[in-house]
């Protein structure tokens, strides 16, 4: 029941991946999984996972909400000056 307690320290709070990382003791690639799989299975659940995408604070770029990990580089002024996507769950309306 790996994922339901990764729910339970999500919900209502979102963090970032290498957070959850270092709060669950497992790497940062396998996590990555895991919260890819989690949103598939909370389609059919009663909560919702929330992503606030990684963007570049130098030109302002915002990356797709669907990649859980930090960047490299913005594709737009090439910067790494890039703030980490926020991974939270609330439930449905």
């Amino acid at each position: 029941m790996f994922r339901r307690e990764l729910l339970d320290i999500i919900l209502d709070r979102p963090v970032s991946i290498h957070e959850l990382s270092r709060v669950l003791g497992v790497p940062v690639r396998e996590l990555d999984d895991d919260l890819k799989h989690l949103a598939k299975s909370l389609r059919h659940d009663e909560y919702r996972l929330d992503v606030i995408p990684a963007r570049c604070r130098k030109c302002g770029y915002t990356f797709a909400a669907t990649k859980y990990r930090k960047p490299g580089k913005c594709p737009q002024c090439r910067g790494t000056w890039l703030s980490e996507p926020l991974i939270g769950a609330r439930r449905k309306d």
